[in-house]
């Protein structure tokens, strides 16, 4: 009898499987797939910004090297290579995964994990054997998988998603891009860097349409450098592959319909929650409508004894939430009383540049009526986004009118994706823009830019614009 098992082997099951065992806890943890890390690992995170950085190489050599004063005969890319290197990545990443496992004593079979009742777990291998396995506690951490249309055929050659974009055999000529969310703008990215034509069909009317919206016009904008064309407030009708052709229609505002023909189309339009074999019924555990897992405030289901965590509940589909989701119930079941402010874990879209933010959007705030004053900076007045030619984006920084505490941070440039940690820190600490203004920062970084931007939030005192 084990104390805790977890299904699911991705950054929210892994890490529950750790905390747990650092708890005390006899763990163990079921992975349907060969390789442990779930999509993260696998053909999410960690591929696709191999791919980010190796495409970006290759685009800085192609285009800034020159100005840098580095020159270059016959430049080529090796995809091959290019694949090749980003699979040594993640297997490096999930061997990582495989030792954690060891190190902290955690029990992991291989197969698909389904219930037989609320402490039984069937785990039937490959080759179709099985076998049981009993526990105190269950974290179902099945994750999630692409989502699509019902009148599209992802035939994974010319109609691909996420998982096949990784492993191209060729550069696309025109890659048509169903979704103008993250998973499309940085796989849109790779290959436009490398030198495809990318055509993003988005039925709403901005891209990244969950951030702030200035975020989505300034990527739109340094996206459009790339060879980029958008189609927004665009319905997809129809997708056909022709052979060596896709023909995507789409239906404007207006009722008029376009082709945009090209050679892949890549199916990005989100992620839906994977529970398919976990048997939840006969655990009794529910399923809402759409899907998920249904949870209280606790991560607990509807069975006292189960929980369940990241892609397969509610909230943002972020790696990053589903660790702190794991920590927090192998914490709860060891007695503690962990907390998680969902309000702060930030997003990121690593595109270059890169784009994150944390807290309310300045169109959350309106719809709310809460008075706000705002900041921003641009990266075109930093002196270390010059020395590095990355002069691209913002910083917006929303302030209480009243009490000037830092209501949300929203930035596009350099290195965001590792800036906005100050301000997920500085928030959650109650900080003022007064506050973060006041700070030394060094000089020269990027991070000068967030400063000034609360300079900006303070009474208009910005010190380089």
């Amino acid at each position: 009898m084990y104390d805790v098992i977890v299904i699911g082997s991705g950054p929210g099951g892994y890490v529950a499987a750790i905390r747990a065992a650092q708890l005390g806890m006899k763990t163990a943890i079921i992975e349907k797939y060969p390789t442990l890390g779930g999509t993260c690992l696998n053909v999410g995170c960690i591929p696709s910004k191999a791919l980010l950085d190796s495409s970006e190489h290759y685009h800085n050599a192609a285009h800034t090297f020159k100005t840098h004063g580095i020159n270059l005969d016959n430049l080529e890319v090796n995809l091959e290579q290019m694949i090749a290197r980003k699979s040594e990545v993640v297997k490096q990443n999930v061997d990582g995964i495989q030792f954690l496992m060891k190190k902290n004593k955690i029990e992991v079979y291989h197969g698909l994990g389904s219930f037989v009742d609320a402490n039984t777990v069937k785990v039937t291998k490959d080759d179709g054997s099985s076998e049981e396995i009993k526990g105190k506690n269950i974290i179902i951490a099945t994750g999630s998988k692409p989502a699509s249309l019902p009148f599209i055929n992802i035939d994974k050659d010319r109609v691909i998603t996420s998982t096949e974009a990784l492993k191209l055999k060729e550069i696309p000529k025109h890659m048509i891009v169903i979704g103008g969310g993250v998973i499309g703008m940085e796989l849109g990215s790779v290959y436009g860097r490398l030198g495809a034509k990318v055509s993003v069909v988005e039925y709403l009317d901005a891209i990244i349409p969950s951030m702030d919206r200035t975020m989505g016009k300034e990527l739109q904008k340094s996206l459009k450098k790339l060879n980029f064309d958008f189609y927004l407030k665009h319905k997809v009708t129809a997708v056909e592959n022709t052979g060596k052709e896709v023909i995507v229609k789409a239906e404007n505002s207006k009722g008029e319909t376009i082709e945009i023909v090209g050679d892949y189309v890549l199916v990005s339009i989100g992620r839906k929650a994977y529970t398919e074999g976990l048997n939840a019924e006969a655990a009794g555990v529910k399923i809402t409508e759409r899907g998920l897992v249904e949870v209280d405030a606790h991560l607990r289901t509807n069975v006292p004894n189960i929980y369940a965590i990241g892609d397969v509940v509610k909230g943002a589909m972020l790696a990053h939430k589903a660790e702190e989701e794991g920590v927090f119930v192998a914490e709860t079941i060891a007695g503690q009383k962990p907390h998680i402010n969902y309000l702060l874990i930030p997003g990121v879209v690593y595109t270059w540049p890169e784009v994150a933010s944390v807290g309310y959007t300045e169109e959350q705030l309106k719809e709310q009526g809460v008075k706000y004053k705002t900041g921003k900076f641009p990266f075109m007045a930093s002196g270390r986004a010059r020395a590095s030619m990355d002069t691209d984006g913002v910083v917006k920084v929303l302030a209480d009118a009243n009490t000037d505490e830092i209501l949300g941070v929203h930035m596009i440039g350099p290195r965001t994706a590792d800036m906005i940690a100050e301000a997920v820190v500085a928030m959650e600490f109650r900080a003022s823009a007064e506050d973060i203004a006041r700070m030394s920062h060094a000089h020269p970084t990027y991070t000068e830019a967030f400063k000034e931007a609360c300079l900006a939030a303070t009474d208009n005192r910005a010190l380089h614009i």
